[in-house]
């Protein structure tokens, strides 16, 4: 499973970030089930976020290995409350996901278990999650000299998604995008190219994804594509190419034709661009945090401010 690397050691400015901070906290903390939390950096990402006033820690796993490990990291959990399992990631996983089910829990934020241990647990048909579409990962960028936020989708789960796994991916990014308050989000649908090639499968996917947008099976937003890279975010670009559109050189959310174009272009922006990236998987019943021990401090409680926004 990605994760969200950092170059940075040092604290820069990240306005947009610090904007979704304010939203979060202006709507209160919510109770977020954290499985497996048993090493330093989980139980810090999550007592970060409680200091931060955006969540109520309810950490699901063994008790003595959780308290071990803050007593290791100078940690105080009086902020937190323990839900004791057996020393079994995939059993505190199901336990996390049992909180939520039963609106103990309003997210599931990852511990130091496996991505995909925790994904599973969430998607299994007894823990009640689902949602009625496709679950995807949204990551939102703040870069450096960008005028508001930059949306990536799918960067993280879906490997190659087909026509309908991508109409819910769009679908899941602009509800996203909505409840950080960008109004009507633009959809970039990203390819190589900018014109329909029956030799590109994703152009075909980008120009189907548009029209479905334009018959009100994509909601809430404006979707174009196929767009290239660069006339998807250069305006500059997209006119020298005569390219008219509502969403060319001004998106707010990315659409890309795979995880490994996504990852590559999102790792990108952060290792080449300085960007720094929150995320969250949705399309389920409660969002999901997956924190990584490579994530900067302000990655995790940005990501624990999205899930308030999007709970």
């Amino acid at each position: 499973m990605a994760s969200t690397p950092s170059t940075s050691t040092t604290t820069k400015p990240r306005p947009h970030l610090d904007r979704l901070l304010q939203q979060a906290r202006a709507k209160g903390a919510i109770p977020v089930a954290v499985a497996y939390p048993c090493d330093a950096g989980s139980l810090q990402a999550a007592m970060q976020a409680a200091d931060a006033g955006l969540i109520r820690p309810l950490l699901v796993g063994p008790r003595e290995r959780i308290e071990a490990a803050a007593a290791q990291a100078g940690l105080d959990l009086s902020k937190a409350e323990i839900h004791a399992t057996t020393d079994d990631p995939r059993a505190a996983a199901a336990q996390a996901a049992a909180l939520c089910r039963d609106g103990v829990a309003k997210a599931l934020m990852k511990g130091s278990l496996h991505s995909d241990e925790l994904l599973g647990a969430a998607v299994a048909k007894e823990a009640g999650l689902r949602g009625g579409r496709r679950a995807s990962h949204v990551f939102v960028m703040d870069a450096p000299g960008m005028e508001r936020p930059l949306l990536m989708t799918d960067c993280v789960v879906n490997i190659f998604p087909d026509l309908m796994a991508k109409r819910d991916i769009a679908q899941n990014a602009i509800d996203l995008a909505k409840a950080i308050g960008i109004e009507t989000p633009r959809v970039a649908v990203l390819s190589a190219v900018e014109t329909v090639n029956p030799s590109i499968p994703g152009t075909i996917d980008a120009a189907a994804l548009a029209k479905m947008a334009d018959r009100g099976q994509i909601t809430g937003g404006i979707v174009d594509g196929p767009l290239a890279y660069d006339n998807a975010i250069s305006l500059r670009s997209a006119q020298n190419k005569g390219i008219t559109s509502e969403v060319a050189g001004r998106p707010d959310v990315l659409l890309v034709p795979s995880l490994e174009a996504g990852n590559m272009i999102y790792k990108q922006l952060v290792y080449m661009a300085d960007a720094e990236c929150a995320g969250l998987v949705l399309g389920m019943r409660v969002p999901i945090v997956l924190t990584s021990r490579s994530d900067s401090v302000e990655a995790r409680i940005a990501s624990c401010a999205l899930a308030v926004l999007a709970s």
